[in-house]
């Protein structure tokens, strides 16, 4: 009864989004996204860079390469730096952390130097934009990539890591995942002292993929705003990475802002119904498949699991542009609109929202979101200007 409830909540939604408010001209779409500085807190095509992709190339299956970069009219991209949880075994995680900290730097900023520049502070990325560049920042995504070493914290920020996700789907040895049962009951006094660090040093601490306890130990732990760098809303998404109303109110309280995911199960109840990785034993049958083939790339990975879902009739529910507005305008009616902006995981997820494919369709929110109603100073603060604030008063607490 409750899933049905939440289920025709999130259609109820979707209708009041697809009820356009008023004619809008391409020329002021144009206007108005140009006049923003569009961040978007997470994207994923580093797991293919690290294997050989080429950003500066056209990549007709990824959605991010240099060209719809521009054409979306994107200014700043954190870049993930994933480390996933198999390499927890035999201590492999720094030594991921480092190949993926390497080719943000390498393969995307230093090889296209005419068009990225690397940035780690919010003044940079504004001096990014000056010079016509996009600004390459980065962003360490599974907090058991310090192998418990506030040492290597330190080095990773040294190296410009600016955020840090405290778990991924895996509990780490101080943090309590959202992706499993957990052992800690939220954060060990040793998370808080990461938490402290973070603060010192000034790198923004992220509680996407944390459990809920740990958001509120977090939140209770942390001199600083604290952030979501891709989450959305579970009350329009029923899925445990997503954030509830009073986690919204709390980091809104606390001066954060939540960051809308672009997967389509974040987005859509449907979507997470169907999909092999929210629906566990869709995923089980899945995964035993993959585990046939061996060892794969990233890019090989992707394919065979999508290969495997259609054979088998596990393809997702797509979501749509108007939902990714439902989880935005939700946050604006529970939180107000300084607490909200953009974290897409692009090249992270398998289903994206049809109307925003790829990094080239960012216009395309701009355009909805006008037709709804929304200022274009609205715009520009979920665009980047929450973010903005974010890094600033992040960049304020740390102590030298």
């Amino acid at each position: 009864m409750i899933a049905m409830i939440k289920i025709l909540a999130a259609m109820l939604a979707l209708a009041a989004v697809n009820a356009q408010i008023r004619p809008i001209t391409q020329a002021e779409v144009t206007r108005v996204h140009q006049s923003a500085l569009l961040i978007d807190t997470h994207n994923d095509v580093t797991s293919f860079t690290v294997d050989g992709m080429d950003i500066g190339k056209a990549q007709p299956k990824r959605h991010t390469d240099l060209a719809k970069l521009k054409q979306g009219g994107v200014g700043a991209v954190f870049f993930a730096v994933y480390v996933g949880s198999r390499y927890v075994e035999g201590n492999h995680a720094a030594h991921r952390t480092l190949e993926m900290i390497d080719t943000v730097k390498h393969d995307i900023a230093a090889r296209y130097q005419s068009d990225f520049m690397l940035a780690t502070t919010a003044a940079e990325i504004e001096n990014a934009k000056k010079n016509g560049k996009i600004a390459v920042l980065l962003g360490i995504e599974g907090g058991h990539a310090i192998e418990d070493s506030l040492r290597l914290l330190r080095t990773y920020y040294s190296l410009g890591v600016r955020y840090m996700t405290l778990t991924h789907s895996n509990t780490n040895n101080w943090a309590d995942s959202s992706g499993d049962a957990g052992k800690h009951n939220g954060l060990t006094p040793f998370g808080k002292q990461v938490v402290a660090e973070m603060n010192r040093l000034g790198m923004m601490v992220d509680v996407s993929h944390v459990a809920d306890k740990t958001f509120y130990d977090v939140l209770a732990a942390s001199r600083a705003p604290i952030f979501a760098s891709h989450s959305s809303c579970r009350a329009l998404s029923p899925i445990a990475r997503n954030m509830t109303d009073d986690m919204i109110r709390a980091l809104a309280g606390k001066g954060g802002v939540i960051q809308i995911n672009f997967g389509c199960e974040f987005l859509s109840a449907k979507s997470a119904e169907t999909s092999t990785w929210t629906n566990k034993s869709r995923g089980a049958v899945v995964e035993a498949e993959l585990a046939k083939l061996g060892k794969l790339t990233s890019q090989r990975r992707e394919e065979e699991s999508a290969a495997i879902a259609k054979r088998l009739g596990y393809e997702t529910q797509p979501a749509t542009l108007g939902d990714v507005v439902a989880h935005i305008e939700h946050v604006i009616k529970i939180a107000g609109v300084d607490h909200v902006g953009i974290g897409s995981d692009f090249d992270g997820v398998n289903c994206v929202p049809q109307g925003l494919d790829d990094v080239s369709k960012f216009p395309a929110l701009t355009r909805i979101l006008l037709e709804r109603g929304h200022s274009a100073d609205e715009i520009r603060k979920i665009y980047g200007g929450n973010l903005f604030r974010v890094m600033r008063a992040v960049e304020k607490a740390a102590r030298p």
